[in-house]
């Protein structure tokens, strides 16, 4: 597969790229040349754009700087809009675990180009990459410099989120360390660095007890909103999603009683037995679609005081209290009642 297959949905990466050009005193006219781009044809939400061509940006602007920091530089201009609605919806998340599940959840709207994951344990929360490789050539299809790009605009949501001050504990990058001096990474992360080609993730270490912090600018009804408009990109984008298809149109259906599968593959114009079919196919089913759906509506409301949990049940699907109850114990290990007093401890 060609590098030029692997892409980015960058229209709104447009701003800091542009903000980082003007700062540093190149000729924006010069590097839509040189790259052979216009930068006024990624204004449109969804447009997307190769590696390559990004790529070939952020190389020209360190040549025309004489230096090889561009890719950090670009993060210092970070705008809430560099990755669209998910941006917004990452920093209205309570805490920073949230925000970065939250990006895990939605990546296929950044890139293609890497399986993002989290991890958590002894008191440590690891946001993880996996590149994959060219198969001829055995290179990773994310060079370097995009790499740091994106870590880079990642930790400045992060201190978006808890303070300007706050670094993670460890850095490793799974790729040879550049032939370059690379000490304006060092005072960026501000954490121990390590280059590990041979490891088989790059990977940032963040302590858990501060990225599981309340931040003050938290709001899950905002945060819900922007999931809301985050499944409706997802699905522009793959329209042969189906599990994105499946999942949205049990949203539009839910609060006025859980629609039944057939339902469901009749307003996506399948048959009940090539839903069934697909969904196996996918590694999933309807019911692991439907319950997977109602916990996270359920949990999001819990923090929103003024739902009550009758309502909670209803906007969930459930008929009967009961039943919602029974199914947030087995989500939760504890009752809606006994969930939403642990909540209302945190906060005060």
């Amino acid at each position: 597969m060609d590098m030029e297959n692997y892409y980015l949905s960058l229209s709104g990466w447009v701003i800091p790229l542009c903000r980082a050009i003007e700062s540093a005193g190149i000729n924006i006219k010069d590097v839509e040349k040189q790259c052979g781009i216009t930068f006024g044809d990624f204004d449109v939400e969804d447009t997307q754009i190769d590696i390559a061509t990004l790529t070939a940006m952020i190389d020209y602007c360190n040549k025309v700087l004489g230096r090889n920091d561009f890719a950090v530089i670009l993060s210092k201009h970070f705008h809430p809009g560099a990755f669209h609605t998910l941006s917004y919806a990452m920093l209205s998340s309570n805490n920073l675990t949230e925000a970065l599940n939250t990006l895990v959840c939605y990546q296929r709207l950044l890139s293609n180009t890497s399986q993002l994951s989290v991890q958590e344990g002894d008191n440590k929360l690891i946001f993880e990459m996996k590149i994959p490789e060219f198969e001829l050539t055995n290179k990773k299809v994310l060079p370097f410099n995009i790499l740091l790009s994106f870590l880079s605009v990642l930790m400045n949501i992060a201190r978006q989120l808890l303070s300007q001050r706050f670094n993670p504990d460890k850095l490793i990058i799974n790729y040879a360390k550049p032939e370059h001096d690379t000490q304006y990474i060092n005072d960026f992360f501000a954490c121990d660095i390590e280059f590990s080609p041979t490891n088989a993730v790059t990977s940032l270490t963040f302590d858990l007890t501060l990225a599981n912090k309340k931040q003050m600018g938290s709001s899950s009804l905002i945060a819900h909103t922007y999931e809301k408009m985050l499944d409706e990109a997802m699905v522009r984008l793959s329209k042969t999603d189906l599990v994105y298809t499946v999942k949205c149109k049990i949203v539009e259906k839910l609060s006025s009683g859980t629609p039944s599968q057939q339902e469901i593959a009749a307003q996506i114009g399948m048959s009940l037995r090539n839903l069934q079919r697909k969904l196996h196919d996918q590694d999933t089913s309807y019911k692991e679609i439907l319950d997977n759906l109602r916990k996270k509506l359920a949990l999001d409301y819990m923090s929103q005081k003024h739902i009550s949990l009758n309502e909670i049940s209803y906007l969930t699907g459930y008929n009967c209290t009961g039943n919602f109850h029974r199914a947030f114990k087995r989500w939760t290990n504890t009752s809606p009642g006994e969930y939403r007093n642990k909540l209302k401890n945190i906060e005060e």
